[in-house]
């Protein structure tokens, strides 16, 4: 099968949980996945769902605890670093049908890594493998490497209401 590259961008909700939902789709259909979530050091919701699919889906976090803000520490620019080279060999094994990359265009935007090392990464990606790169402020020159865009526009929040994350829903 080939494996196309695809994008899934915008200021709307929705990125990682698209991801998510292919990533069950390729599960069921027998194929193996890794998911790499960039930025993400929290506990969330997924992570308890995906555990009981752990023959199937693989996840791992290349963040701390708390959200960045403003500049980036050290720490998280280690662990971003550190999650791109575990993401190298995870698509040089040859072990995984589909891997993604959540919010790795976000870590680009946060100066994580840079745009080029995700790209050197997308090179590397084997013609049987699908990759799937979500998270806002997709570079051009990601989107324009992508066979397949998707982007995610707000339309209404009721978090501009001040609605707070719920369990289950948002987190």
């Amino acid at each position: 099968m080939k494996g196309y590259i695809q994008v899934y961008t915008g200021n709307g909700k929705g990125k990682t949980t698209a991801a998510l939902g292919l990533a069950l789709r390729a599960a069921g259909a027998g194929l193996s996945v890794f998911i790499a979530q960039f930025v993400k050091g929290r506990h969330y919701g997924e992570l308890e769902a995906l555990k009981r699919l752990s023959d199937a889906i693989t996840i791992k976090q290349f963040g701390q605890a708390a959200f960045i803000l403003g500049k980036p520490t050290e720490q998280d620019i280690a662990l971003a670093r550190a999650g791109l080279d575990d993401v190298k060999n995870i698509i040089d094994s040859g072990e995984y049908d589909l891997v993604i990359l959540d919010e790795a265009n976000v870590a680009t935007s946060l100066g994580l890594f840079s745009v080029d090392d995700l790209l050197s990464l997308i090179d590397l990606k084997p013609d049987d493998v699908e990759l799937v790169i979500t998270g806002r402020n997709a570079d051009p020159k990601v989107i324009k490497r992508a066979d397949l865009v998707t982007k995610m526009i707000e339309v209404k929040h009721y978090y501009k209401k001040g609605v707070k994350a719920r369990k289950g829903i948002e987190e």
